[in-house]
């Protein structure tokens, strides 16, 4: 089984590399640092924790323990990896001032060593999801501590990790810690091969995430520039398919409230000019974030297009209503918790899959509403402009339930905390 796992990565590699340097022709960042996708790239002090979060959702998880981290021990390096161009920008807004941010290699053997030679972390932390035999190998043979953090796996993933055999069996035996989110999530992986003694139940380290300083000023500041005095909705990190529904949406919303403003915060750079183009084509008014102090509020656009990147959680801050996309299509969501913490009414889709913990909670909390379609997105949206209290008692709900959840973070660390 693992000559065939070598014969696979050492087919797809040249294709999905081709697959990024084609993304590249339209969002250049696919090019930046290419070379670190085959572990090369300058080498970094020794003897520091690296820790690897695939992308944004992953990076969000990542990002408090990188900051405790460096809380507690100042002089300890760090690095993050990312695989994502988004997951790498979003890494160096949230923690570039105290980590090195570089992607991780492609899981073939000489990219792992490379970049294992390059890094020489004394322990690694691995968010969620992603295994990797060769990585988890490799790191095994260096004797480097692995950790696997606000580890998750779904019941799908285990029967397909298991048709593989002893594979993946062996790479999740390399685990020094399983810190899972949650009681299935450990069974789980202990079903796979994980060591029960060195499986824990920590939960969700996304619930421990801080909101930036400053946040609320700069939210303040947004609706004054765009939106004084106007209703303003977000439509946070949508895909192909939803700003069609959210422009379908906004126009049911102004059907009653007249000057209502709907910012839409596409989820992938690469496609800020072809939602440009929709809503051109839609015959909306719009104006773009990237136009900066060109965009005057006075316009009174009917849609403001978020084409810059890292501000969709200061709009969030100075928003109403938040809906938040990935959801009404078959991709699996995002995150639902930056909202909620700063005590926003949360709608979402059906579709939550990459996140369901963290959706039936507030769901079931009543700090989140599904809605399933652009008729039932506007009438939510509508509704909650029209009541003020309604909205600060589903805030109330979505910061209580953010809160009541924290604590993965001091669990982890008293787990990794000794391997250092």
């Amino acid at each position: 089984m693992r000559f065939l796992y070598l014969l696979a990565v050492y087919l797809t590699a040249p294709i999905i590399s081709a697959v990024l340097l084609w993304r590249g022709i339209r969002d250049r960042s696919y090019w930046h640092n290419f070379s670190e996708r085959f572990g090369l790239g300058p080498r970094l002090q020794p003897q520091g924790v690296w820790l690897h979060a695939v992308s944004v959702g992953e990076v969000q998880a990542c990002a408090p323990l990188a900051v405790a981290l460096k809380r507690r021990h100042p002089q300890l390096p760090l690095t993050v990896t990312t695989f994502t161009p988004t997951g790498a920008a979003r890494a160096r807004a949230l923690v570039g001032h105290i980590a090195t941010v570089r992607y991780v290699p492609f899981d073939l053997p000489g990219a792992v060593r490379r970049f294992l030679r390059r890094v020489e972390p004394q322990l690694a932390v691995i968010f969620e999801t992603e295994l990797w035999p060769n990585l988890y190998r490799e790191c095994g043979r260096r004797r480097i501590p692995l950790v696997l953090a606000s580890a998750r796996i779904s019941a799908r993933s285990l029967g397909r990790y298991r048709r593989l055999g002893a594979l993946f069996r062996d790479a999740v035996s390399t685990a020094t810690i399983v810190a899972a989110q949650g009681e299935g999530d450990a069974a789980r992986f202990r079903e796979l091969g994980a060591a029960p003694g060195s499986t824990h139940v920590t939960g969700n380290l996304k619930f421990d995430f801080e909101l930036p300083e400053g946040l609320a000023d700069r939210g303040r500041l947004l609706r004054a520039q765009y939106a004084p005095g106007r209703p303003l909705w977000v439509a946070g990190s949508t895909h192909e398919g939803e700003e069609a529904a959210v422009l379908e949406a906004q126009r049911r919303v102004r059907a009653t409230h007249g000057e209502a403003l709907v910012a839409i915060a596409p989820r992938h750079p690469a496609r800020f000019a072809s939602v440009a183009q929709l809503l051109g084509n839609a015959g909306v008014s719009f104006v773009r974030r990237s136009d900066g102090e060109q965009a005057p509020a006075a316009a009174a656009p009917e849609v403001l297009l978020l084409d810059s990147l890292g501000e969709l959680l200061d709009f969030y801050a100075a928003g109403d209503v938040a809906f938040v996309g990935g959801s009404l299509v078959p991709v699996g969501g995002h995150n639902l918790l930056e909202p909620a913490a700063l005590g926003m009414p949360v709608l979402t889709g059906p579709n939550n899959f990459n996140g369901p913990e963290v959706a039936r909670l507030l769901i079931s909390r009543g700090a989140a509403r599904v809605v399933h379609n652009a008729e039932e997105l506007g009438l939510a949206v509508s509704s909650l402009l029209a009541d003020r209290a309604e909205r600060e008692r589903i805030g109330a709900l979505g910061r209580d339930s953010v809160a009541a959840s924290r604590g993965a973070l001091e669990r982890l660390l008293a787990l990794i905390e000794p391997l250092l």
